[in-house]
């Protein structure tokens, strides 16, 4: 008689119990609701709880549930336009004490939720939002760090006494003009300072000695990747500011990234905080020079650089930077003495620079740079430096003098309200490593996801339906078996899904049929290797387990050779195909399971403990 041990039955349904309840709350569907983090990021309380939902009573927004979760607060409504109201209600009523990201949330019951349990994660074509693909600017890149390597040889030079005519930029290189009386063997050994990142190439020109230091192929695309990866981290940064839910920010090729902000409608304020490079820099203004005289001259005395202030006046600076928005550890807008300004705090390095600075040129002034790098629309005009479609924008926003000595905190002035507040918003999330341009921009309303999900329910429940039908009619009972192993590969596909909140998009919707076809095909093989064993003469029970013996190596070789193609689309793929191959991988795991365990112990229930078994209905 065929029997299967006893441990397959507990493994089957612990396992199918198990996955069904993760599986639970997709049945539940979702709502329209808010994500409230506090803008300082504490921890919601439940007496956060109770002044949010104060504000919404004061704004007669009538809401469903609410709830916390982890750190924030979870609101949720029948409607957009009561979810809108919402958000709105609460940034007027508490202006900068919270984030409130527009989401949506399940309607799984308490129960569920305090389990932890989640439903599958929709992708962008599932439930609306935006999709930006940036451009990132790799030669940038490359000029700031070789401009930085010019600025510490410069300053070693200085530091070990060796004179030296220029130190410049020029075609991807960096040439060190030394003066005649240079000791050459110390100033090759400082420029080259042990880096195997470097090249030095010593040239002879007109008695003087030249040094041209170039980066490697490897630094310059180490460098490359670190920009990239720089932009990456910060964009997310960014993201969050915007309080976002679900966002992604991936990588995608050799010098772009993709943004996907799920369940934003607008993206006009997004495209102009991600793509934003504003940034400022603090410069000793230079006094020993006249700044009219190389306005009108086109000379700029050797070390500075000149620039104007927002009330047209040409001023010098330095050249030689004290601190950097890179060097900031935090920003807030607010007021100093009944003006607009930005509260900042430097890091330990960029603060002793700035507390040297102070020390050594009390009673001098100092001034504030802004800097700015946007996108040109066709027709208007770039004040600053023109690179294609983008223009870069300098100018002083504060000239002051220095009047005490202070370090890593002070204030930026010289701002308007709104610049203050994004100023604040772009070098708390970081500046951007190098500028990004916008390629590709597109929208999916709510509605369209809406019919992306009908459509991909429809596909599935037709392609389900079919195949049901097939199996029952040519195999017969066991066809239904093989109907109630589908539908548990469904039930436990998705509540894998679900435990790992992988993103469910429309191709993994297609992912989620094709898997349904193959979970088929290996009950065909096992069914047809019974029926020819009946054909061969063997007894029923004896055909059972050959069927399911014999069939396991084809079986495993079909779907190890899909795993491997689905890994390869995992790896290579991006955007909706990475999408296909998390279902389809995933995928491949239910099927044998469900396949290979689930009908051996349904089979076995039916026909395995039966004595006088003389047909089977295969």
């Amino acid at each position: 008689m065929y029997q299967v041990p006893s441990w397959r039955y507990w493994l089957v349904g612990i396992v199918l119990a198990v996955g069904l309840l993760l599986a639970l709350p997709n049945l539940f569907g979702d709502e329209p609701a808010i994500e409230v983090a506090r803008d300082d990021r504490a921890a919601m309380d439940t007496g956060g709880q109770q002044r949010i939902l104060g504000i919404l009573d004061a704004a007669k927004v009538a809401h469903n549930t609410a709830y916390l979760e982890e750190d924030r607060l979870v609101v949720r409504f029948s409607a957009v336009d009561s979810q809108i109201k919402a958000r709105d209600a609460i940034a007027d009523a508490a202006p900068g004490e919270y984030i409130v990201a527009l989401t949506s949330a399940s309607r799984s019951p308490n129960w569920l939720r305090a389990l932890g349990l989640k439903p599958m994660s929709l992708g962008l074509d599932l439930r609306g939002g935006v999709h930006f693909m940036y451009e990132v600017d790799v030669g940038a890149a490359l000029d700031q760090a070789l401009q930085r390597l010019a600025q510490d040889i410069r300053a070693r030079l200085r530091e070990e006494r060796i004179p030296y005519q220029s130190v410049a930029v020029r075609d991807q290189t960096v040439l060190v003009v030394l003066r005649a009386e240079a000791d050459v063997s110390a100033a090759r050994k400082i420029i080259q300072s042990d880096d195997p990142g470097l090249t030095l190439t010593e040239e002879q020109s007109d008695g003087a000695t030249e040094f041209v230091v170039a980066f490697t192929p490897e630094r310059i695309k180490q460098r490359q990747d670190l920009a990239i990866e720089q932009n990456v981290t910060t964009l997310r940064n960014r993201v969050n500011e915007l309080g976002v839910s679900e966002p992604i920010v991936a990588r995608q090729g050799l010098d772009r990234i993709v943004v996907q902000l799920p369940g934003v409608q607008d993206p006009n304020q997004a495209i102009r905080v991600l793509g934003a490079t504003a940034t400022v820099e603090f410069r000793l203004v230079d006094e020993a020079n006249n700044p009219y005289e190389a306005e009108s001259t086109k000379r700029v005395p050797i070390g500075s650089k000149l620039y104007t202030t927002r009330e047209g006046q040409p001023v010098l600076l330095k050249r030689d930077l004290i601190a950097s928005g890179d060097q900031l550890t935090d920003a807030t807008s607010g007021y100093a003495e009944g003006t607009p300004a930005v509260h900042v705090t430097l890091d330990a390095r960029a603060g002793a620079s700035m507390l040297k600075a102070t020390q050594e040129n009390l009673g001098r002034r100092m001034a504030v740079v802004y800097i700015e790098r946007k996108r040109l629309e066709e027709g208007e005009v770039c004040n600053g430096i023109r690179s294609g479609q983008s223009c870069t924008e300098e100018e002083a926003i504060s000239v002051a003098t220095i009047q005490g000595v202070f370090s890593s905190r002070f204030q930026i002035t010289g701002l308007m309200a709104t610049e203050a507040q994004e100023l604040a918003l772009l070098l708390r999330a970081g500046s951007l490593a190098t500028p990004i341009d916008l390629v590709e921009q597109r929208t999916v309303g709510p509605s369209l996801g809406q019919d992306n999900i009908e459509a991909g329910q429809m596909a599935l429940a037709i392609g389900a339906v079919l195949t049901f039908i097939f199996l029952a009619l040519y195999y017969r009972v066991f066809g239904v078996v093989a109907n109630v192993v589908l539908i548990c590969n469904v039930i436990l596909l998705v509540a894998v899904m679900s435990l790992l909140q992988a993103s469910l998009s429309l191709p993994g919707i297609a992912g989620i049929v094709l898997t349904i076809g193959m979970a088929a095909d290996a009950n065909v093989l096992i069914y047809e290797r019974i029926r020819e064993e009946l054909r061969n003469g063997n007894s029923p029970q004896a055909a059972i387990h050959a069927g399911f013996d014999k069939a396991f190596s084809a079986i495993a070789d079909s779907n190890i050779t899909t795993l491997i193609a689905g890994a390869v689309l995992f790896v290579f793929g991006t955007g909706p195909i990475k999408g296909f191959a998390v279902t389809l991988v995933l995928g491949i795991f239910t099927s044998l399971f469900s396949a290979i365990l689930c009908s051996r112990v349904f089979i076995d229930l039916i026909w395995g403990r039966r004595k006088r078994l003389t047909t089977l209905p295969v």
